[in-house]
């Protein structure tokens, strides 16, 4: 009797143990949303609906429409009209993208209290993360959750946190020890080295979050109310910039590194570098405003201008930022993805060198530029040299091997004319599709009517796509999971 006794005590304590992990979880699960729900300011939205004509979606002064094919979306005006057109010209595309999101974190992380866990985590370590943002571009957001209506992803987190988040999706995947924005390759020529005296700078972004980044992608034309027009390749609902330049032909794009203790609070880069375009009228300015800025995580921004100015600059948490703008040969500049000054020696920094291709694209991009006799190049040669599928030191490699500069993942590739203030921006897929032409002078002219516009200027697709290349080379992915086309390998 004794021994019964003692087992149904027992168990009696571990029903009750049982009982208060399930009561328990959801009650702190509902305190940690309750106490770190982030509450947007007051705007208000004209409420006007979106009208179609001739292919053109029109809100306001704003639209959107497909520029060969590309997306293009013009926003202009106040923070608040600047946000509210930003959804209701992308609301499906935004809705479609999200999905992807959601569906990925559903892929990796397939049973749901873990999910929840993580988010829950997630909302108390970034509780605060508004606040690093500046008042214009809160307004801007809360008024870009306001009209993202109806919103089915509301019951995972509330409108406006979720979009502060999406907006600081570069800074928090960076955060993580195996992030996907270690494969950027960037390179800059200068007068001396362009058949027209022009100068160009040519970027791959490597982002494997998705193939919708890349078939879906939005190039951004904003004109904010007294500040400089400027283009960004981003996708539907981020109006930041990851790549971009503005009118007075200042660009900049930005490359995941690894150094430092990231920071839960403070403003996103991409909104960082969206307020070096809207200010700077040269590559001085630029960097004037960039070392000025805290950081949230360790990152590389890369600068040019329409002089022919380029520069790097090295920039990690609570250290001051390291610009590099004397270079060997100022017309053939490169930047992968490690750091060249008083971060070389992090141990963070040395492991991406050495677990990473960052070393042998860079090498890469280093022989592509010593082939480029003085005044030969141009904005076709700028496109190869983002297609180049060939390793360093005529190594043996086959297509997609993470050591070239393309190695089929990149979401997008630009190639800036800072001269003549035209961007050239992939289709997709990846690199390998068209590069369409997008002239700011003309985007941002007065009286610009896109319907009246001319079909744009492309640079044709690589022959890998039509050769039967390509797709034996995303026939050797072994585990292609979400991505669908990524090359199997370490990058």
């Amino acid at each position: 009797m004794t021994r019964l006794t003692s087992r149904l005590q027992n168990h009696r304590k571990k029903l009750l143990a049982l009982v208060a992990v399930v009561v328990g979880l959801p009650l702190v699960h509902a305190a940690i949303a309750l106490g770190t729900r982030m509450h947007p300011p007051p705007v208000v939205l004209t409420g006007e609906p979106a009208t179609e004509h001739a292919g053109v979606l029109r809100d306001g002064h704003s639209y959107a429409r497909m520029h060969g094919r590309v997306r293009e979306v013009y926003l202009e005006g106040t923070p608040e009209q600047i946000g509210e057109a930003a959804s209701r010209l992308n609301y499906r595309h935004m809705l479609d993208n999200e999905a992807v999101l959601w569906r990925t974190f559903a892929h990796f992380v397939p049973l749901w209290p873990a999910r929840t866990l993580m988010l829950d985590l997630s909302r108390l370590r970034y509780r605060h993360l508004d606040r690093g943002f500046t008042e214009a571009r809160r307004r801007e957001v809360a008024a870009e959750a306001r009209a993202f209506d109806p919103d089915p992803f509301d019951s995972q987190l509330p409108t406006y946190q979720r979009m502060v988040f999406l907006h600081s999706l570069y800074d928090i995947a960076l955060s993580f020890e195996h992030s996907p924005l270690l494969g950027c390759s960037t390179f800059g020529l200068g007068p001396g080295a362009t058949r027209d005296g022009h100068t160009l700078l040519g970027r791959a972004f490597d982002f494997e979050a998705g193939d919708v980044f890349d078939r879906d992608k939005a190039v951004y034309l904003v004109r904010g109310d007294g500040l400089i027009p400027f283009a960004s390749v981003a996708w539907p609902g981020l109006i930041g910039v990851m790549s971009g330049m503005n009118l007075e032909g200042v660009a900049v794009v930005v490359h995941g590194g690894r150094a430092g203790t990231p920071r839960p609070e403070g403003e996103p880069v991409v909104f960082m570098l969206r307020d070096v375009l809207e200010r700077a009228h040269d590559t001085a300015e630029a960097l004037a405003i960039l070392r000025g800025q805290e950081v949230m995580v360790s990152h590389i921004v890369i600068v040019a201008d329409a002089h022919g100015h380029f520069a790097a600059v090295e920039r990690a948490p609570g250290l001051p930022a390291f610009v590099r703008d004397s270079w060997q040969d100022p017309d053939r500049v490169a930047v992968t993805n490690h750091f060249e000054g008083p971060l070389r020696d992090d141990p963070k920094n040395l492991a991406v060198v050495a677990g990473t291709t960052t070393r042998a694209r860079r090498a890469r991009l280093d022989e592509l530029l010593a082939e480029v006799g003085p005044r030969t190049a141009d904005v076709p040669r700028a496109v190869a040299m983002l297609r180049d599928h060939a390793c360093a030191g005529a190594a043996p490699c086959e297509l997609g091997d993470r050591r070239t500069i393309d190695a089929l993942i990149a979401t997008h590739g630009i190639v800036a004319d800072t001269t003549d203030r035209v961007l050239w921006v992939s289709a997709g897929p990846h690199l390998s599709g068209e590069f369409v032409r997008f002239d700011l002078k003309a985007a941002f002219s007065p009286g610009h009517d896109p319907e009246a516009e001319m079909a744009p200027e492309v640079i044709s697709e690589d022959s890998i796509l039509h050769d039967g290349r390509y797709d034996r080379a995303l026939g050797r992915a072994a585990a292609p999971g979400i991505h669908g086309d990524s090359p199997p390998g370490p990058r």
